[in-house]
């Protein structure tokens, strides 16, 4: 909770804070574009990190980054405990990710995004001592359905029969690792399609809770700190989310024992994230599923951005045409 310079009392982020963090990701995002294909993973996240905290400090609240880039990445700026913002207007936490897949962009593929999630103060579980998590993601046929302490098989006939489908019709997104090959197998054996994808499994995670997407079930184990950015569009959209921490270590168990995590627990949806007031904005790097990627024609850059907000169950999409010429300098 924050009090203004003017004494007015903000408990929740109000409904401009989303449109005034677009322009955080927007900025982010183009900041990137030239190292597209470039094979610099750490030019294209620098430019995007320098570019959103530039654009952070200019936004109406007082944001507490939970999820940041600095203890993941040895990126310079945005790093956990850091209070972005002007301090007026709500206290909120943040979790940022200025380049969801800089990989992805390095090699000029697809589904590279530029976030940001947004939740009352207090709310996001803080899951940085332990880095990986089990995570299981659908939509909203998903509740009540879906448990992640059943093998993968049993999961994907229960979905397909609440959804309607037949199994060989469902499709199911998992980062390609070598942790996860049993787990494409037995997919595979259950009669369902895999969806492969190389990194960004925010973005997947999202798609599979979307209504109109193509991938009706998003696996594995991938970062916790973007289970819980996902968590925060899940619940704008209202999609399912489990999630199992999954340390790598017995000295990171141990970690994440004194910071107050718990293990062999299944987190849900209200666990990763306590508030019903959330919000998530991305806007795309390169051509993805969920936005497009950035483009530049004739002297204007164009940018997709899609803003989800759980309270009011809103999607927008936001296509924004930029000069190009103000982003020279």
């Amino acid at each position: 909770m924050v009090t203004t310079q003017t004494g007015a009392l903000f408990l929740h982020p109000d409904r401009n804070l989303a449109m005034e963090l677009v322009r955080a990701t927007e900025a982010a995002a183009i900041r990137s574009a030239p190292f597209i294909g470039r094979g610099d993973k750490l030019a294209a996240d620098g430019a995007a990190v320098d570019a959103m905290r530039k654009f952070l400090g200019t936004v109406n609240f007082s944001g507490l980054v939970v999820i940041g880039e600095g203890e993941k990445d040895n990126a310079p700026m945005l790093f956990n405990g850091e209070v972005v913002g002007n301090g007026q207007g709500p206290a909120c936490d943040i979790a940022v990710d200025p380049i969801d897949g800089t990989s992805l962009t390095a090699a000029g593929r697809s589904h590279a995004i530029s976030m940001i999630a947004v939740a009352d103060r207090g709310s996001m579980l803080d899951a940085s001592s332990v880095f990986y998590m089990d995570k299981l993601v659908a939509g909203h046929e998903g509740i009540g359905v879906l448990d992640i302490r059943q093998p993968i098989g049993e999961n994907i006939r229960a979905l397909a029969k609440a959804k309607g489908k037949p199994v060989d019709e469902m499709r199911v997104a998992v980062l390609d690792r070598p942790r996860h090959e049993g787990l494409i197998a037995e997919i595979r054996e259950a009669g369902a399609g895999t969806r492969i994808i190389l990194d960004g499994d925010v973005a997947a995670g999202i798609n599979a809770a979307r209504h109109d997407s193509r991938i009706d079930l998003a696996v594995g184990t991938g970062g916790s700190p973007e289970g819980v950015a996902t968590a925060c569009a899940v619940k704008a959209l209202g999609g399912f989310i489990q999630g199992r921490l999954a340390p790598g270590s017995d000295a990171e168990r141990e970690r994440g024992a004194a910071a107050g995590l718990l293990f062999d627990h299944v987190y849900e949806a209200d666990d990763l994230v306590r508030s019903d007031n959330t919000f998530f904005v991305a806007t795309g790097v390169t051509d993805g599923e969920l936005v497009r990627g950035v483009r530049r024609e004739r002297g204007v850059i164009t940018t997709e951005s899609i803003v989800l907000r759980s309270r009011s169950g809103t999607i927008r999409r936001v296509i924004a045409e930029h000069q190009e010429e103000k982003w020279l300098s």
